[in-house]
């Protein structure tokens, strides 16, 4: 079978993505910064008593579903678009100009990294959660199906929105800065920390807007009994609702990460890489 150069470009991304991925796993300051948030979510568990009002589910059931939702956000909308604007910064995009199928090659490898760094993350919440903290898990092979399909596509939601912020952040020293207070502000009113039925009705509509609030609502409804639904704002899970904002979300992030990210890989140069490096190193971030 003659090999096509983007079926070339898909098995150079796969095992690109697993080479990234074992560098991440030796990587131990990065593993540090995956698992503290981890110990973080399991150490709040611990630490909050009662149950969600109206229902018999523990309220420290319902924030570790809405912390799991806030990892894959998190991991999608905050670590990748770092990565990206610091390769970009390396001169990683400019030599994969000059290699065929390179950014493909590129994106692919960075799906791996992200999925394979996110459902890890996910499935050690969860486990050390329900070893350490009496955490949730699925309670049928349906729940199962549920967990699986929102990861999935809470992560398709995020993952090529995180792409094309990556593309247009201006460097990586302000992308932290940038999109971490807004990604924070959506972690309060998307009811992944609290019921959102306790947010007043304007923030209520607002969130609903965004992936999170439905990934957090997709999650708990595989993690929590169904009679904690009562607590939702529509009194159910709206698992059909859940499923169409977050295909919405995955298609608006594929047909805004492809141009940028093109447009990205055009405007690079060298003699914008080395202006770009002349600056870091007159700062002090780079050596002279």
């Amino acid at each position: 079978m003659t090999k096509t150069p983007r079926t070339n470009a898909w098995r150079a991304g796969l095992q690109r993505g697993r080479i990234e991925l074992r560098h991440l796993l030796r990587n131990g300051k990065e593993m540090s910064g995956h698992l503290s948030n981890v110990v973080v979510a399991v150490v709040i568990a611990t630490y909050i008593d009662g149950d969600v009002d109206g229902t018999a589910a523990p309220m420290a059931h319902l924030v570790l579903a809405g912390f799991a939702a806030y990892l894959l956000f998190q991991i999608g909308l905050i670590n990748l678009p770092q990565i990206l604007v610091t390769e970009r910064e390396e001169g990683v995009l400019l030599r994969l100009r000059a290699t065929p199928g390179g950014i493909p090659a590129y994106l692919v490898a960075k799906c791996v990294l992200i999925v394979g760094v996110a459902v890890g993350t996910l499935a050690l919440l969860l486990a050390a959660a329900a070893l350490l903290a009496d955490g949730p898990l699925p309670h049928g092979p349906g729940d199962w199906l549920t967990l699986l399909w929102v990861t999935a596509l809470g992560l398709l939601a995020v993952v090529p929105l995180g792409a094309a912020i990556g593309a247009v952040l201006p460097n990586p020293r302000e992308a932290l800065a940038l999109i971490m207070l807004p990604m924070l502000g959506l972690l309060f009113t998307s009811g992944a920390v609290f019921p959102l039925s306790a947010l007043p009705g304007p923030v209520q509509q607002v969130a609903s807007v965004f992936p999170l609030k439905w990934t957090a609502q997709g999650l708990r409804s595989a993690l929590l009994p169904d009679s904690a639904r009562t607590a939702e704002a529509a009194g159910s899970w709206e698992l059909p609702m859940v499923a169409l904002v977050l295909t919405a979300w995955a298609v608006l992030g594929f047909l805004l990460a492809v141009p940028l990210l093109r447009r990205a890989a055009r405007r690079e140069t060298g003699s914008r890489l080395s202006a770009r490096h002349r600056k870091a190193a007159q700062s002090g971030a780079l050596p002279a």
